[in-house]
């Protein structure tokens, strides 16, 4: 059996905060404003998890009104998803996701991204693909207010 997940994830950006995208902090003047590190990409990917194993969305599993999620690191959200989904028997078969931001570039930090999710999501090189694209000066994300991520996964039962 083999299910589809879909995630998406915007934060604005503000002052005083580190910018950190797929657990890469990347330099740049402004972060994402957040309960949690609210790094975007890792949290859409834990979103097309849940979706998939049709358990809820990632605010369900770590409501951002509890304390022991403030400033946490969106690594620790991912680990708690991909022990559901070990529990629940599933595997990864491949991610793939888009970063939409109009700044910083993503180009420089894609592959530094992708190299620290598969330490921890352990997938091949071709079955985690990161893209970037811009909003072309439209809308919030446009005028550099926002980041937003969108992540589609594919997982399969795993055969007993």
């Amino acid at each position: 059996m083999i299910k589809i997940g879909y995630g998406y994830d915007s934060h604005n950006l503000t002052e005083n905060r580190d910018l950190i995208l797929g657990g890469v902090k990347i330099p740049y003047f402004k972060g994402l404003e957040g309960h949690s590190d609210a790094d975007v990409l890792t949290h859409a990917i834990c979103d097309a998890l849940l979706g998939a194993m049709g358990k809820g969305d990632i605010g369900e599993h770590f409501p951002p009104d509890e304390r022991k999620y403030k400033d946490i690191s969106s690594f620790s959200l991912l680990k708690d998803v991909l022990k559901m989904l070990e529990e629940a028997k599933y595997k990864i078969v491949n991610i793939d996701t888009l970063i939409i931001a109009e700044e910083p570039k993503m180009s420089p930090f894609k592959k530094k991204m992708k190299d620290r999710l598969n330490q921890v999501l352990n997938l091949g090189e071709d079955s985690l693909n990161i893209k970037a694209t811009t909003m072309e000066a439209r809308g919030s994300i446009g005028r550099g207010e926002a980041i937003a991520a969108k992540a589609v996964v594919l997982i399969e039962k795993e055969k007993d």
